[in-house]
C-alpha cells in the first residue's frame, strides 16, 4: 500500500520539475513511510511514496519494464500476481522482482489498457507507455484504492490524495457546492466529483488513458467492469446448499490471496457475522497466527464487547481492544477529516482511526475487514425497509401487516416495545415509493433536512441542486429490469459503499495511520457470484445475508449467526461536549465568527442546533447528521481552505 502522484504536460507545455513531484510525494508521506521515488522525463513525473508490505527489498517505484520505456507507480495489492506471473514467464517476460508491480508493466505489454480487467487485487495505477506516448491511470474495480486529478494550466495532476495535488501552488483551493449538495443528499461526492472545485476522482471500474503527442491533453475514459445483475428468469438455478457451499469455497480462497504480505497480518473484529467470518477464516483455514483487533465504547448503545468476546473464547485466541471516550473522539476527529478530505456525516471515523493506529503500534502492517458484506449480500436496514413498504403498500388498509415493523431495528433502543421510528413512513404508497431511489429515500430525506442549517444563500444554491435526479439519469439500461432489492444494492455499492464507507472509514483511516486495509468480500469474484443468486437467497423476509449464515453456521458461536445486524456507529455530537458546553476546539469552529467567515452555515440556526445538542435530549438523526456536517465542512475550511491556515498542516 503506498502513495502515488504523477504530472503529465502535453507538447509545449512546461514540462514537471523533480521538485514539484518531491512536494506532492511528501505530502502523502502517512501513505508511505518506508521510502520515496521520483523520476521526471520531458512530459511525464512519476512519483511514489512506500509501504512495504510484498518485497521488502525489492518493490521500489517507480518500477519498469527490462527496457524502461514502460514505467509504472502503484497504490496497492494484485492479489493473484503469482499466478499472473507464472504466465507471463512462460510468455518470455524476464523479472526483476518479486514485486506484485513489476506483473504490471508485462501484464500491459501483453494486452495493452485490457491489462486491468485480468487483476484481482485493490488498487490506483498511473502508467507511462514512452514507446506511444501514452499515460494510463486505472482504479480497482469497486473503489477501494483513492485516485485524483486536476488540471494545472495545460497539464494534469495526479495523485492519491488531494492534499499532494494542493502542493502544487498552480492548483486552487475551493469546496464545491454540487460536490456538498451531493454529500446532503447521498453522503458523499459522486464521481468524478470530490468535495473540492476542479478536483475530480476517477471513478471506480474506470480507466483513463492519455495521449501526449498532443497540444491538449484530452482524456478517454471508460469503464472497464460494472456491477450487473440477470434479466428476469436468469438467475443462478442451483439450491440453497450448493449455491452456500460454492460460496464457502470462494471465501476461503479470497482470504488466502489476500493474506499474502511479507509483514504480520491481522483482522478486525467488530463482534458482527462479517468480521467474525473472515476473523474466523484467518484463524483456521490459514497458517498466519491470529491477531485481530476490536473497539469497545463506554456508551452502552455503541459498544459491542461482549459479542467480540463470544467469538474470541470461541477461536481460543488473543483479542487486542481499544476503549473510545468521546472525549477521544472529538480529539481524533479533525485529523480523520484531514485525512477523509471530505464532510463527514458521522464521528465513526475517528474511532476507526484509532484503531488503525493501535494496529500500526502492535506491529501490524495490514489488515482484513468484513466490509463489503452488508452491500454484496443485503445486509442494511434499508433493504429490509424497503422491502417492508413495498409489502404494507400492496394492502395498505390491513391492521395486521403493519405489525411487521415491530421486527425491524432490533438493535436500536426502543419505547414500549415499538420502534422508535413512525408507522406514517411505511404506510405511505407515494410517488415516492415508485421513484429508482425508493430504497433510499428514508435516508435521503433525513439527510436532506440537515441543509436546514446552510446560510441562506448556501441553502438556496444547494437545496435547487437534485443529485438524485442526476443519479438517476446517469443509471444504466437493465437498471428497471432488475428485482428491488438488486435495484438498491447497486445503489448503495455506488454511493454509500464506495464514496464514503470504503473512502472515509476505510482506506483513508487505515492510511493515516499507515496500514493497509484488505476487503476479501469485495473480491471481484464473490460480487459477481452473489449479484448471479436469486434475491431471496440474500434476504429471506427480515433475515439478512441469509446464504453467508447458511454456508458459515458451523464455523460461528450460534450467538454470532443468530445476531441481527447492528451498524457499526459511535457517539456522535454527544462526543463534542463536556457538562452541556461545546469543547474547545468544536466550539471555536462553530462559533459565530468561525461560521461567518467560511460562511457555509448559518450562525443563528447553528446556535440553536448547538444549544439542542448540549442538552443531550431529543436529538434526531437529521440532527447529529446536521451537526457533524458543520464541524466537519468548517474544519475542511480551516485545513485547506482558510488563507491564514498553514498550508496542508496535519492537525
Amino acid at each position: 500500500m503506498c502513495g502515488i502522484a504523477a504530472i503529465a504536460s502535453p507538447l509545449g507545455a512546461r514540462p514537471p520539475a523533480l521538485a514539484e513531484l518531491q512536494a506532492m510525494i511528501t505530502a502523502l508521506h502517512h501513505r508511505g513511510p518506508d521510502g520515496q521515488g521520483a523520476e521526471v522525463n520531458e512530459q511525464v513525473g512519476l512519483a511514489h511514496a512506500r509501504l512495504a508490505i510484498l518485497d521488502l527489498a525489492g518493490g521500489a517505484q517507480p518500477m519498469g519494464n527490462e527496457d524502461g520505456m514502460i514505467r509504472v507507480v502503484f497504490n496497492g495489492e494484485i492479489f493473484n500476481y503469482r499466478a499472473l506471473r507464472r504466465d507471463l514467464e512462460q510468455r518470455g517476460h524476464v523479472f526483476a522482482t518479486h514485486s506484485d508491480t513489476e506483473v504490471l508493466v508485462h501484464l500491459y505489454e501483453e494486452h495493452g489498457a485490457d491489462f486491468v480487467e485480468a487483476l484481482n487485487g485493490q488498487f490506483a495505477l498511473v502508467l507511462h507507455d514512452r514507446r506511444t506516448q501514452t499515460l494510463m491511470l486505472a482504479r480497482d474495480r469497486v473503489g477501494i484504492r483513492p485516485l485524483f486529478y486536476a488540471w494545472d494550466g495545460q497539464r494534469l495532476a495526479i495523485a492519491s490524495e488531494a492534499k499532494a495535488l494542493f502542493a502544487l501552488p498552480s492548483i486552487p483551493r475551493a469546496l464545491d457546492e454540487t460536490a456538498l449538495a451531493d454529500v446532503f443528499s447521498l453522503w458523499a461526492p459522486v464521481s468524478p466529483r470530490s468535495a473540492f472545485k476542479g478536483v475530480f476522482q476517477l471513478p471506480p471500474g474506470h480507466r483513463m488513458v492519455l495521449a501526449l503527442n498532443q497540444p491538449t491533453l484530452s482524456p478517454r475514459i471508460d469503464a472497464y467492469w460494472e456491477w450487473q445483475f440477470p434479466e428476469p428468469g436468469q438467475h443462478a438455478h442451483t439450491s440453497l446448499e450448493e449455491s452456500a457451499e460454492e460460496l464457502r469455497a470462494l471465501l476461503i480462497d479470497a482470504v488466502h490471496l489476500q493474506l499474502q504480505s511479507d509483514v504480520p497480518v491481522g483482522a478486525y473484529l467488530s463482534g458482527g457475522l462479517d468480521s467474525s467470518i473472515i476473523t474466523t477464516l484467518v484463524h483456521r483455514y490459514s497458517d498466519t497466527p491470529l491477531r485481530s483487533f476490536s473497539l469497545a465504547f463506554d456508551t452502552p448503545e455503541f459498544d459491542e464487547c461482549s459479542h467480540q468476546q463470544v467469538l474470541t473464547k470461541a477461536l481460543g485466541a488473543p483479542n487486542t481492544t481499544v476503549h473510545m471516550t468521546g472525549a477521544q473522539i472529538a480529539a481524533l476527529f479533525s485529523k480523520a477529516v484531514w485525512h477523509a478530505e471530505m464532510p463527514l456525516l458521522r464521528s465513526a471515523p475517528a474511532p476507526m482511526l484509532a484503531l488503525a493506529q493501535q494496529v500500526r503500534a502492535s506491529g501490524v502492517r495490514v489488515v482484513l475487514t468484513g466490509e463489503g458484506a452488508d452491500e454484496v449480500f443485503a445486509g442494511y436496514d434499508l433493504f429490509k425497509e424497503a422491502a417492508v413498504r413495498r409489502f404494507l403498500a400492496r394492502q395498505p388498509e390491513s391492521r395486521w401487516r403493519p405489525r411487521i415493523l415491530e421486527r425491524l431495528y432490533p438493535w436500536m433502543p426502543r419505547q414500549g416495545g415499538r420502534s422508535p421510528f413512525s408507522a406514517a413512513y411505511f404506510l405511505d404508497a407515494s410517488e415516492e415509493l415508485r421513484s429508482p431511489l425508493a430504497s433510499h429515500a428514508l435516508r435521503l430525506r433525513s439527510t436532506r433536512r440537515a441543509m436546514a442549517f446552510l446560510a441562506p444563500e448556501k441553502r438556496a444554491a444547494l437545496s435547487a441542486m437534485r443529485p438524485e435526479d442526476e443519479f438517476i439519469h446517469a443509471l444504466p439500461s437493465a437498471f428497471s429490469r432488475w428485482a428491488p432489492l438488486e435495484r438498491a444494492q447497486y445503489i448503495e455499492a455506488h454511493t454509500l459503499m464506495s464514496g464514503y464507507l470504503l473512502s472515509a472509514q476505510g482506506d483513508r483511516m487505515a492510511m493515516g495511520a499507515s496500514i493497509e486495509a484488505r476487503f476479501p468480500f469485495l473480491d471481484h469474484r464473490i460480487i459477481t457470484f452473489a449479484n448471479r443468486l436469486p434475491p431471496r437467497f440474500k434476504l429471506r423476509g427480515l433475515d439478512e445475508k441469509h446464504i453467508l449464515k447458511a454456508a458459515f453456521a458451523r464455523d460461528l458461536p450460534p450467538a454470532i449467526v443468530a445476531r441481527s445486524k447492528q451498524p457499526f456507529r459511535a457517539p456522535d455530537c454527544a462526543s463534542f461536549f463536556a457538562s452541556g458546553q461545546l469543547r474547545e476546539q468544536a466550539a471555536e469552529l462553530l462559533s459565530p465568527t468561525s461560521l461567518s467567515e467560511s460562511g457555509w452555515f448559518d450562525p443563528q440556526a447553528m446556535q440553536r442546533l448547538v444549544a439542542k445538542c448540549a442538552t443531550g435530549r431529543g436529538i434526531s438523526f437529521s440532527d447529529n447528521t446536521a451537526f457533524m456536517a458543520a464541524l466537519s465542512v468548517q474544519l475542511l475550511h480551516a485545513q485547506f481552505i482558510k488563507p491564514a491556515a498553514p498550508a496542508l498542516a496535519l492537525p
